[in-house]
């Protein structure tokens, strides 16, 4: 390829070959569509267009301009304070460009090994910047700071302690930053831990040792689904992930003639019901916000005419009717 600027003749690598052959080099040169350096006497390398790649940037590297690992823990300093919570951080501009090369601005990105939630504060640092939707997951085991540490010292038990409230102060950091656009950006994120079901019925292993005796105490377990000290919030959580709802959705705590419903979804397609002595006249005042389907705890009504009284109403109003 010869240099138009300077008549330079330029030859492929070692072992190597242009990519275009004579004819479409010629076109390109005609169309200055070849870079030859910032003086004009470097060697030829393509020029590509925003306008013919995916959307971001295509890079031939990163690496010669991504941040070192001590700003990752200048990071951490600026949000925790002057401590030394984490050993060696990632710096979330490298997972920052990173997501530029491999994600959507709708994306799901996860990560198993979250450690200090540096990806989360990447992806919502570049939400911010190019008005993303991206989404994450943070993965972490529970692994217990050193009692001599200065994270054990400063309140974080173990290394998840340390990631949620990295998010919750990048977050509210990224969106004092973010000015008038703060107001479309969403940095709120749900925490759940790994355990076995809330509902006895889902657990096969379970054994109810409270209820071991009569034939009357054996039916009473029966009509109390949930295991003890487990709440309404772990079992709201347990339903979505059964039928199918993505965690992030929305719901809604309303008061129905005294009794608590939850409308999962920004419609309320969806009620779920973990009271007790539901009354037919309660499930008629439900459906007046018209949800889609309505799921009950076997134990939420007051007897079984309710129950009967209940599915004819849901039935009438074409309201898909389930128990737990």
């Amino acid at each position: 390829i010869v240099n138009p600027n300077t008549g330079e003749e330029h030859y492929p690598p070692q072992n190597g070959n242009w990519r275009f052959n004579k004819e479409t080099i010629d076109q390109l040169l005609e169309n200055d569509e070849i870079f030859f350096g910032e003086d004009g006497k470097g060697r030829p390398k393509l020029k590509r267009f925003l306008a013919n790649v995916k959307d971001g940037i295509t890079y031939t590297t990163i690496w010669d301009f991504v941040p070192f690992n001590t700003q990752g823990s200048s990071e951490m300093t600026e949000l925790l304070g002057n401590i030394a919570v984490f050993d060696n951080p990632k710096p979330s501009g490298l997972i920052k460009e990173l997501c530029k090369l491999g994600s959507d601005k709708d994306s799901l990105i996860l990560d198993f090994f979250s450690g200090s939630a540096t990806t989360a504060h990447a992806v919502m640092q570049l939400n911010a910047e190019d008005q993303g939707k991206r989404r994450f997951i943070m993965i972490q085991l529970p692994e217990a700071t050193d009692e001599n540490s200065e994270a054990y010292k400063a309140g974080y038990k173990n290394i998840c302690e340390i990631g949620k409230e990295r998010i919750r102060r990048a977050g509210a950091k990224i969106k004092e930053e973010a000015g008038l656009l703060a107001n479309d950006m969403d940095t709120g994120f749900r925490v759940f831990k790994l355990d076995s079901s809330n509902l006895k019925q889902w657990d096969d292993s379970y054994v109810d040792e409270d209820h071991q005796g009569t034939v009357f105490d054996r039916m009473a377990s029966m009509f109390e689904p949930a295991k003890p000290g487990r709440t309404d919030k772990d079992i709201l959580f347990e339903i979505y992930l059964k039928y199918g709802i993505e965690l992030t959705e929305p719901f809604a705590k309303l008061d129905v003639d005294g009794k608590t419903f939850y409308a999962v979804g920004e419609n309320g397609y969806l009620f779920i019901c973990l009271d007790k002595d539901i009354t037919v006249e309660v499930v008629e005042q439900a459906v007046t916000y018209t949800p889609g389907t309505m799921i009950f705890a076997r134990d939420s009504f007051a007897d079984s005419n309710a129950i009967t009284n209940t599915v004819q109403v849901l039935e009438k109003h074409e309201i898909e009717f389930r128990w737990i």
